[in-house]
């Protein structure tokens, strides 16, 4: 197995009513908390309504969050490129790029809550189509390129870049995909990652992990692209390990309801729906049962992540854990140390010698405590013999 990276998905969701400075403030405290733990990625994403995901602007929370760690790489996740003049998305992408010193990713998606692009005209059919031509013109641009192109909300006139990325001959890029298809194709037609962003959070997500990567090495194939590498592919999934069960049902209860209440009764998201928002228990077993996620202990965590990459049906490159506040802060931080410390080895080459080598000195424990033993023995007859000489 290759080495697995790690990260966050970072929404992120904040029970609406509470101090939105101190949230922000937590959010870059975690994120420093993550790169100290060795943490791969943050993906951060851009949300400009409903009250509950409170960052407008992904590119200046990472420039801050960039300043406070080391080695952490920082993703947009995503950026609603359907909202955005994509020439301005490469512009400032470039210069973010600059400012990290090459730790800066680019994800983009057509926006996921429709009480976002109505605000400016648009409807979910809008923002589809619309990131399929600005993806195309980003790409383009960030190749070097000059475009003039008249899209649905804007007219680019020989347009270019003045820089060119910090990283060469580029930085990361990938789509976002759900359950459909759409998100595979152009990952495969332009030579980007995918995001997986449904992977877990929907049946029909999960169903379609195997058959996404399929897509995305036809397209490239059709395209010319080279082929796909499955390092680029990054999967978004649900988690929140204590160390007992009993430990994490009890964590949860502080925010777990807020959160499927946000998707059953606010963000456009059906799939989210169980029941009863007051029914903790069952939202726990929603989430265990149907595989959606993992509440639990580390053993359920590394079942999950096994489940995820043999569903993938040949690997991805980075398993990204959906930011949430199920739990509280410390509770929250806990978790990602306890995947960081335990998990981490499983997926990235460093559990098996270590337990190897443990298991050899347990088997040859008996022989070298005898060999320790006669050693004392030897030690204490030589001093019993210098005592006599020097006496004689």
């Amino acid at each position: 197995m290759t080495r697995l990276r790690f990260g966050t998905f970072l929404a992120p969701f904040h029970t609406p009513g509470q101090n939105p400075t101190l949230a922000m403030q937590r959010d870059l405290r975690f994120v420093e908390h993550l790169d100290a733990l060795g943490y791969d990625e943050a993906w951060i994403g851009e949300h400009h309504s409903a009250g509950s995901e409170i960052i407008a602007s992904p590119e200046i929370f990472i420039a801050a969050a960039a300043e406070r760690t080391r080695n952490i790489r920082f993703g947009t996740g995503v950026t609603s490129v359907s909202y955005h003049n994509p020439l301005w998305v490469a512009d400032r992408m470039v210069m973010l790029d600059h400012l990290t010193r090459g730790r800066t990713m680019l994800g983009m998606g057509p926006g996921s809550l429709p009480t976002d692009s109505s605000m400016i005209g648009l409807n979910p059919t809008d923002t589809r189509e619309l990131l399929e031509v600005n993806l195309d013109i980003i790409v383009r641009l960030l190749r070097g390129e000059s475009v003039t192109q008249q899209t649905k909300t804007h007219n680019l006139v020989d347009a270019q870049l003045q820089l060119r990325p910090y990283t060469d001959p580029c930085f990361d890029m990938a789509v976002a995909a759900v359950a459909s298809p759409t998100g595979p194709r152009m990952a495969g037609q332009h030579g980007i990652g995918l995001l997986s962003i449904g992977a877990t959070l929907t049946q029909d997500g999960f169903d379609a992990l195997a058959h996404h990567w399929g897509v995305v090495e036809e397209r490239a194939a059709h395209y010319g692209q080279p082929t796909p590498d499955r390092s680029g592919w990054r999967l978004v999934g649900l988690m929140h390990i204590a160390e007992t069960r009993e430990q994490a049902y009890r964590d949860v209860e502080y925010g777990i309801a807020h959160w499927f209440s946000y998707f059953q009764k606010i963000a456009a998201f059906p799939q989210m729906a169980v029941g009863d928002s007051e029914d903790v228990k069952g939202m726990i077993d929603f989430v265990n049962e149907a595989g959606i996620g993992a509440i639990g202990t580390v053993e359920d965590a590394k079942a999950q992540v096994q489940r995820l990459w043999d569903q993938s049906n040949g690997g991805f490159g980075a398993m990204l854990l959906m930011g949430h506040d199920w739990a509280n802060p410390e509770a929250t931080r806990r978790s990602y140390e306890l995947i960081a410390q335990h998990v981490f080895p499983e997926f990235q080459g460093q559990a098996a010698s270590t337990v190897a080598a443990a298991q050899r000195a347990g088997a040859t424990r008996e022989s070298h405590s005898a060999d320790q033993l006669s050693a004392v023995e030897h030690m204490a007859a030589k001093y019993e013999k210098e005592l006599a000489d020097k006496k004689g």
